[in-house]
């Protein structure tokens, strides 16, 4: 089972998850900014793609965030804190696919190679 992580109302989101309705694929929605994300489960993504990917720090979220803070992040660890506190400064979606891929973003060439496999 393919495991969509995000939030509901980013355009990325709804574009990932039209794309896997439209061909088809059963999936699962976990909404981080209502369920939160484990420690357990960041690790694995990080471990996966890195903490500089799975940081989205070009969205609006990171930039709210005060100057002072977004300094502070320099490790996984540092980006763990601020995913943890402010879901949404993750970049999203996430998907865990069923052979054990991470992805990060929507990629409809990389999502159609993953369905393939």
């Amino acid at each position: 089972m393919l495991h969509v992580y995000g939030i509901p109302n980013c355009d990325t989101v709804k574009k990932a998850l039209v794309w896997l309705r439209e061909h088809k694929v059963e999936f699962t929605f976990h909404d981080f900014k209502q369920l939160n994300v484990g420690l357990d489960r960041l690790d694995r993504w990080t471990r996966a793609v890195g903490w500089e990917l799975l940081l989205n720090r070009k969205g609006t979220s990171w930039r709210k965030l005060d100057e002072a803070l977004r300094n502070t992040v320099v490790n996984a660890n540092t980006a763990h804190q601020i995913m943890r506190a402010h879901p949404s400064t993750i970049k999203r979606p996430v998907v865990e696919w069923p052979d054990g891929t991470i992805t990060v973003g929507f990629d409809e060439a990389r999502y159609a190679e993953l369905m393939e496999r």
